[in-house]
């Protein structure tokens, strides 16, 4: 388990992360989303004892990170694919490791094996692709067979291949009971891999909680609603702090405020018939734009705005 308590932590006037907590508990794959500049990649240096904070702690397993005897086996890591000598080969680059950490060699082949890169563990690491690299970067998290697996941005360079096998391969380490913790800017991705979520903003945490109710909280009580009595059912539910809107069919409505059992178990009481009851979805992708929204850094220009812009220049030209 991860445990992050009221961290904070600044460079020079810039504040990173602020007041940050949150727990990641084992068992199921927790998704560490944000947007550019959020504090992801800092708490994670922190949760690896690579930056200190200025002020809260991190734990792993109970303790911080540089006061476990044997790091590798209790926590495995990947913050930078390409943090490896180029000039040894995968499998020397694993063997370093492993001798440096009490590591029988027959993990090492159970490795390159379980990522795929066994008819290239001689190779030079500094040839390989984006994507060997990220393999061969977990490989090397997974080496000490830890419970605790921490990894930023696993998927990229993967193709889709490689992205299916992570998702599978994440999957299988949460439910063998282990703590998975993954970064990624693949919302998308996220939504098929994790079941819980830690949602941080300008260094803030914004949400933390399963998939789901991410969905369900941003999205609201929203239900369209088909019957040919449109306009008694719309007067029986309109009430304080819910809303009823008309659609381009007149038997057609869009109800805010309350869920499809209420609105079914109302027109049932009073004998309307209903032919449809369909709660209005949002993906995990809108829900953590809506989320994030202002904590975005860099907010671009509206397309409309910057052809408006080009061609002013091209007139002023």
């Amino acid at each position: 388990m991860i445990v992050v308590d009221q961290v904070t932590k600044s460079y020079g006037a810039t504040r990173a992360v602020n007041s940050l907590s949150f727990t990641v508990r084992p068992g199921v794959v927790t998704g560490f989303l944000g947007p550019n500049g959020a504090g992801k990649s800092t708490t994670m240096r922190m949760m690896m004892g690579l930056d200190r904070p200025d002020s809260g702690r991190v734990t792993i397993g109970g303790k911080a990170y540089v006061d476990h005897a044997a790091p590798l086996h209790e926590v495995g890591a990947l913050l930078e694919a390409k943090a490896i000598h180029p000039g040894r080969s995968a499998y020397d680059h694993l063997l370093a490791l492993a001798l440096t950490n009490g590591i029988p060699r027959r993990r090492i082949t159970e490795v390159l094996d379980l990522v795929g890169l066994t008819s290239v563990a001689r190779k030079r690491a500094g040839a390989f692709s984006l994507g060997m690299g990220q393999r061969l970067g977990i490989a090397a998290a997974l080496l000490g067979d830890p419970d605790v697996i921490l990894l930023d941005e696993p998927v990229n360079g993967l193709d889709p291949e490689g992205i299916l096998w992570i998702r599978t391969l994440l999957k299988d380490l949460a439910e063998e009971g282990r703590t998975v913790f993954v970064s990624s800017h693949l919302i998308s991705e996220m939504a098929l891999t994790a079941e819980h979520l830690v949602v941080v903003g300008r260094g803030r945490l914004i949400a933390d909680t399963s998939v789901d109710e991410l969905r369900r909280t941003v999205a609201g009580a929203s239900v369209h609603v088909r019957t040919p009595d449109a306009g008694r059912l719309g007067r029986l539910l309109v009430d304080d702090g819910v809303t009823v809107t008309s659609g381009p069919d007149p038997q057609d409505l869009d109800v805010t405020g309350l869920d499809a059992a209420t609105i079914g178990d109302r027109a049932l009481a009073a004998g309307i018939p209903v032919h449809a009851l369909v709660p209005h979805e949002v993906s995990l992708e809108d829900a953590f734009m809506q989320l994030t929204h202002d904590s975005v850094e860099y907010q671009p220009t509206s397309l409309a705005t910057s052809e408006g812009l080009a061609t002013t220049e091209g007139q002023a030209a």
